[in-house]
């Protein structure tokens, strides 16, 4: 499993958005999510006891530190990810933050994007949504329309996490957002998990489509997973889920 050592990572060439420096809210020692997916690169949540999350002004000093650096080698990134060890919208001072790096940005590298990479669990707070409709990929999270996929495959930490009450946010965004989908499947403590079913896509794309996103991301696993029975999905089989979306009349991207 990977944990994101520092507070500003990479660059690393992103599949999904290119050239992309990370940005981690989160502890550089633990992983700390709304979900526990089965799937994530960075393993499962961790028991906290003395992790800290990094202040405003460290993230500020080092993102500004890392720019400098990148501009100094007229190598500035295409993309400025948050991301890292867990959900970056758990950080208190997110929405500020997120108005430092726009303001970085400004100034050092105008042309690149900022991304923020989020479950969605915590879109519906005003000052996360707030933040959120700033940058210029807003990546939510939607990976099945069926709660019994979702309970198996994102584990959300809350009870009362559930696709309806996913659905009526994202709509909320009327559109200023971008859908990211994990395909795979394979078994996790005895249960058959796979999303890439005529069943299970044929009611995601009804509820992608209703959502009416400015994209969609789909994409399987890259990196080893903690569970490690699960099966990369082909892309030949991305690609047939990704031409649904198109007649649909949605922008797709294909990450295998």
């Amino acid at each position: 499993m990977i944990l994101f050592n520092q507070i500003i990572f990479g660059p690393v060439k992103s599949r999904r958005l290119g050239v992309s420096l990370g940005v981690n809210l989160l502890p550089v020692d633990a992983k700390i999510c709304t979900f526990d997916c089965i799937y994530c690169e960075c393993g499962f949540n961790t028991t906290v006891k003395d992790s800290r999350l990094p202040k405003r002004n460290e993230v500020y000093t080092a993102l500004e530190a890392k720019l400098q650096e990148m501009k100094a080698q007229n190598e500035l990134p295409d993309v400025i990810t948050f991301a890292g060890n867990g959900e970056p919208t758990l950080h208190p001072e997110f929405e500020f933050i997120i108005d430092d790096t726009i303001a970085l940005r400004n100034q050092y590298c105008p042309e690149a994007k900022v991304s923020v990479l989020s479950n969605s669990t915590r879109m519906h707070k005003e000052n996360i949504k707030k933040a959120l409709l700033k940058v210029d990929n807003n990546i939510l999270k939607f990976d099945t329309a069926f709660d019994d996929t979702l309970r198996k495959l994102d584990r959300p930490v809350s009870s009362t996490f559930n696709v309806a009450w996913q659905l009526a946010e994202l709509k909320k965004f009327e559109g200023n957002l971008i859908i990211q989908t994990m395909f795979l499947k394979g078994e996790n403590k005895g249960e058959w998990i796979d999303n890439t079913t005529d069943e299970e896509v044929t009611a995601w794309l009804k509820i992608v489509k209703d959502i009416n996103p400015k994209q969609v991301m789909i994409y399987t696993i890259d990196r080893e997973p903690p569970v490690k029975a699960l099966e990369k999905i082909s892309v030949e089989t991305l690609n047939r889920i990704a031409d649904r979306v198109r007649e649909a009349g949605l922008d797709v991207s294909v990450s295998g």
